[in-house]
């Protein structure tokens, strides 16, 4: 009975008008979705249509005395087709509950939300989609919503940093990257510290990201630990950039992981305190000691550095002295292992792609706009890890000779 009432206020639809409107529009290349799409009148009418059969019945079958039609009320409803106002009937007594469009509800396309979730993880701004939300659906979008929809990724993030990690990683490389953020008015720096791991199947992993306006000792200890807290028992070799309070920390949680500070980083500190002039015959004799076939030879050339430029570079020569015992790590391995650890490359290579995700933001609004970026970009990034990292099984034989026990037995 219900359907047969529905139907016939339905068939107050004239069917030939909008067909003929809907070609017509065709024939002109409007599109039959969108703004101004020529399905968008079809929808309106169905729609009233139904809302008319809907309150046909209730009044019907409403055991309320002198309950009645009392006008109709309008609302932008957002649709696939583009958005459109419509007219919903309304009864005395306020009972009437439609079901097509239900009280309150604004989008008969509830993907919306899911698709502004996938342009704000591409890096598209917020003026970008609010554009292209208004172009496609024909609704207008403010900044305020898109970020509200957007924080519907806040307790998502809060438990993917929190997830359970696997109990062994061979190498974790430890990088920051730096974003500008307003607090209080103004654009301060923010140094976000990436946990970079490779598992034992050879395929990376992002383990957390971490906020810190300092270096500190201190806050490695609490990264770490909690590292520790979501399951990570060993790590072999912690790859790191030159921070003083890297190596002390890692080795105070992980007491028996190699720490192998950053080549790379090591030499472009090195080259900030030497004179122009002599940068170019420094770095090649920077080079002999890194590209040496073994420790010794390294050794050799270190001690020929000093003897080159130790009285006119003491602080450079002195660092490299003191930061030997990490700097000299990977000379024990193959060539296939030294290419991999003697630099942070990997996690400045996520880095980077992390960066083509958030270069349309000058500054950040807050940590929380912050972290729902990095993550997104980092989920993006992720879904093309799927293969392990060349020549993995010669690189895994390798570490498993120098760190003999130490791997799952069921891996190795």
């Amino acid at each position: 009975m219900e359907e047969n009432k529905n139907n016939s206020y339905v068939g107050l639809v004239d069917y030939k008008f909008l067909e003929e409107n809907i070609l017509c529009s065709i024939r002109l290349g409007k599109p039959l979705t969108g703004k101004s799409g020529a399905l968008t009148p079809l929808i309106k009418k169905l729609l009233e249509a139904s809302l008319e059969g809907e309150i046909a019945h209730h009044l019907s079958s409403d055991s309320t005395e002198n309950n009645r039609r009392n006008g109709k009320s309008s609302k932008t409803l957002r649709t696939s087709s583009g958005s459109f106002d419509l007219l919903t009937p309304r009864d005395r007594t306020g009972s009437f509950d439609p079901q097509i469009v239900k009280k309150r509800q604004t989008s008969l396309h509830p993907e919306l939300e899911s698709k502004i979730l996938s342009m704000f993880s591409s890096g598209m701004s917020y003026k970008s989609i609010a554009v292209h939300v208004e172009e496609i659906y024909d609704h207008k979008v403010s900044a305020a919503e898109i970020s509200s929809i957007t924080d519907s990724l806040l307790p998502i993030i809060n438990e993917w940093r929190n997830r359970p990690l696997q109990s062994v990683y061979p190498i974790v490389f430890m990088d920051g990257i730096f974003f500008k953020v307003k607090e209080d008015g103004r654009c301060v720096s923010k140094c976000m510290y990436t946990l970079l791991g490779i598992d034992q199947e050879g395929k990376k992993e992002v383990l957390g990201f971490y906020l810190s306006e300092s270096e500190w000792t201190n806050f490695w200890l609490g990264v770490l630990n909690e590292l520790k807290e979501r399951g990570v028992e060993d790590i072999l070799i912690a790859c790191v950039d030159g921070l003083k309070s890297f190596p002390s920390a890692i080795n105070s949680v992980f007491p028996n992981a190699q720490v192998q500070v950053c080549v790379v980083h090591q030499i472009r500190n090195s080259l900030k305190y030497v004179a122009s002039k002599d940068v170019k015959r420094f770095l090649t004799d920077l080079k002999q000691i890194y590209q040496a076939s073994s420790k010794e030879v390294a050794e050799h050339y270190l001690l020929e550095l000093e003897e080159k430029w130790g009285g006119k570079y003491p602080m450079v020569t002195k660092s490299r002295q003191n930061n030997w015992e990490h700097l000299s790590g990977y000379f024990k391995y193959s060539d296939s292992v030294r290419r991999l650890i003697y630099t942070t490359n990997p996690i400045e290579s996520l880095h980077r792609q992390i960066r083509k995700f958030t270069k349309t933001k000058g500054a950040f609004t807050s940590i929380n706009a912050l972290y729902k970026l990095v993550y997104c970009a980092i989920k993006k990034i992720e879904d093309k890890w799927t293969m392990p990292l060349r020549n993995w099984a010669l690189t895994i034989s390798q570490i498993d000779i120098f760190f003999s026990g130490r791997l799952k037995e069921t891996l190795r």
